[in-house]
C-alpha cells in the first residue's frame, strides 16, 4: 500500500461500505465526472466532488495508514466512509487518480498533520502510563474497589438468572402456545429485567426468543430448542464455580461479563478474510475475520458503533497486514483484539487452507463441546460448487458426495449470485461461517490465481 501503483480492487473498496445504500451511491461516484482536483501521493488520495451546492465537497483518504484506511469529507453525512470517500477510492483503484508528488492541497495536508499530532499525543500518553491526580492510596484502593464492584454485579446476575429460570419454568408449564398469544411484550419485559440485572448477554438471548413465534411453521420446536440453550446458560452461571476454567470463562462472556484480551500478543501477517455488519435498533456490530498466515490461527475482531453509525475499524477484504493480535478468554479463544500494526494492508497471494464440507460440519460439532451456545465456526471450504437444491442452494464438494446447505440469510443475499457467477459451475474456494442452520459464504476465490471476492 505504501508503494506507488499498488491499488485495491473495486470489490475491496466496496466491502468497506457501511451499508448497501452507501455501496450503491459510492459506486455511482466512482467515475471521473463529478470529480476535480484529484491527486495521490505517498498513500494519500484527495479530490473535490461536485454536490448539490455551489461548493464541492473536499474528500481525502489515507489508504496507507497501518491502522487501516482513514477518511475525511466536508459533506454532512455521519457515515464512515461516506459515499464520496468510496467514490474517490473507486476512482483511485481504477488508476484514474493522477500521481501528484509534493502537490498535496493545504486542506488535505492539514488533515494529515492533525492526525499525526493526535497519534503522537496518544503514543506519549501510552508511554507515560500515568494519570495525573491519582494518588498512591487511590491506586492501592483501585483493585479492592474493582473486586467489590465485580462481586455486586455477580450477585445481580445471579438474581437475574434465578428469576429467568422461574419465568422459563412458567412458560413451559403453561404451554408454548401462550408465548404466541402473549406476543413480543412478554419477552421485552423479561429482557428489561435482565438488563436491570446487568446481564446483557441474557437480555439479548431473551429478545431473540421473542421473534421465534412469528418465524413460520415449526416455531414451537425452535422456541423449545432456544429455551433449552438459555436454561443451560443459566445453569452454567449458577454453577460456574464447578466448571473448567475455559468453559467458565465462556459462560461469563455469554451472560455479558466483559474481560480484557489476556492472551499473549501474536505477531503475524494477518489476511483479512471477511468483514460485515450486524445492526439492530441499539448498536451496529462489525465482524472482521483474520487468518494468521504463519500461525495458521483464525481470529474474530469485533467493533461497535452507535445505531445508524458505522464502527471505526475497517479492513479491506483480501489484503494482509503485519500486526499483533491478543486472544480474549474463553473456550476456543476465537475472539481477538487487534494490537500494534506494523504495515498497512497490502495485496497477498496467500489463501487459507480449505477442508471438505464433511470436515466443516465435524469442526462445528467439536466446537460445540467447548461452547454449546456457538452459532457457527469460521471455515474455508476447498473445491466446492454452488448448486440449486429445490427452492434452496447448497455447496457441493467437487471431489466427494457431500454438501452443505446455505443458511436462509445467505440465500437472500446478493452475494449468492456473485458466488454463482464466480463459479460458473467450476469449483471455488469459499470462506464463511458453518453452523446449525447451514453455511454462510462470506468471501470466495476462483481456482488458481485470482483476487478475493467479498460476498457479504
Amino acid at each position: 500500500m505504501t508503494q506507488q501503483g499498488v491499488r485495491w480492487t473495486a470489490d475491496q473498496v466496496l466491502a468497506l461500505a457501511p451499508d448497501p445504500a452507501s455501496r450503491e451511491a459510492g459506486g455511482r461516484l466512482g467515475a471521473a465526472g463529478p470529480w476535480s482536483g484529484t491527486g495521490t501521493d505517498e498513500g494519500m488520495v484527495w479530490g473535490l466532488c461536485k454536490g448539490s451546492g455551489s461548493t464541492p465537497y473536499r474528500t481525502v483518504v489515507d489508504v496507507a495508514d497501518a491502522s487501516g484506511p482513514a477518511y475525511a469529507c466536508s459533506c454532512p453525512s455521519p457515515k464512515s466512509p461516506c459515499k464520496h470517500a468510496l467514490g474517490l477510492m473507486l476512482l483511485w483503484s481504477a488508476g484514474e487518480v493522477p500521481q501528484a508528488p509534493g502537490r498535496t492541497p493545504d486542506w488535505a495536508a492539514a488533515w494529515s498533520a492533525g492526525r499525526g499530532e493526535r497519534a503522537a499525543r496518544r503514543r506519549t500518553a501510552d508511554a507515560d502510563g500515568s494519570s495525573p491526580g491519582v494518588t498512591d492510596a487511590a491506586g492501592a484502593a483501585g483493585p479492592e474497589a474493582a473486586r467489590r464492584r465485580a462481586e455486586r454485579r455477580a450477585q445481580r446476575i445471579t438474581a437475574g438468572a434465578t428469576e429467568l429460570e422461574q419465568r422459563l419454568a412458567d412458560l413451559l408449564r403453561g404451554g408454548l402456545a401462550a408465548a404466541e398469544e402473549a406476543g413480543y411484550g412478554l419477552w421485552e419485559e423479561t429482557a428489561a429485567r435482565m438488563v436491570d440485572a446487568q446481564a446483557p448477554g441474557l437480555a439479548s438471548r431473551v429478545r431473540e426468543l421473542g421473534a421465534i413465534p412469528a418465524s413460520g411453521p415449526g416455531w414451537p420446536v425452535r422456541l423449545l430448542e432456544e429455551c433449552a440453550l438459555l436454561h443451560l446458560l443459566d445453569q452454567g452461571w449458577l454453577r460456574r464455580e464447578r466448571l473448567p476454567d475455559g468453559l467458565a470463562a465462556t459462560v461469563r462472556s455469554r451472560v455479558g461479563l466483559t474481560a480484557p484480551a489476556d492472551g499473549p500478543p501474536v505477531r503475524d501477517s494477518w489476511l483479512v478474510l471477511a468483514q460485515y455488519d450486524v445492526a439492530d435498533t441499539r448498536l451496529t456490530t462489525r465482524r472482521i475475520w483474520l487468518y494468521g498466515t504463519r500461525s495458521h490461527r483464525t481470529t474474530l475482531l469485533l467493533s461497535y458503533g452507535a445505531a445508524g453509525r458505522a464502527p471505526d475499524l475497517a479492513l479491506p477484504v483480501g489484503l494482509a497486514l503485519e500486526a499483533e493480535v491478543s486472544a480474549y478468554p474463553g473456550a476456543g479463544r476465537l475472539r481477538g483484539a487487534l494490537g500494534e500494526r506494523f504495515t498497512a494492508p497490502e495485496p497477498t497471494a496467500t489463501r487459507p487452507p480449505g477442508v471438505t464440507t464433511g470436515e466443516a460440519a465435524a469442526r462445528y460439532g467439536e466446537a460445540l463441546r467447548d461452547d454449546p451456545w456457538l452459532d457457527a465456526v469460521p471455515v474455508t471450504l476447498d473445491r466446492v460448487v454452488p448448486i440449486p437444491d429445490g427452492g434452496s442452494w447448497q455447496l457441493a464438494d467437487a471431489d466427494e458426495d457431500t454438501a452443505l446447505p446455505l443458511t436462509p440469510s445467505a440465500r437472500s443475499r446478493p452475494g449468492l449470485w456473485r458466488l454463482v457467477a464466480l463459479s460458473g459451475g467450476a469449483p471455488v474456494t469459499v470462506f464463511g461461517e458453518c453452523g446449525h442452520q447451514g453455511f454462510t459464504p462470506l468471501t470466495a476465490w476462483p481456482q488458481g490465481a485470482g483476487e478475493a471476492v467479498p460476498l457479504s
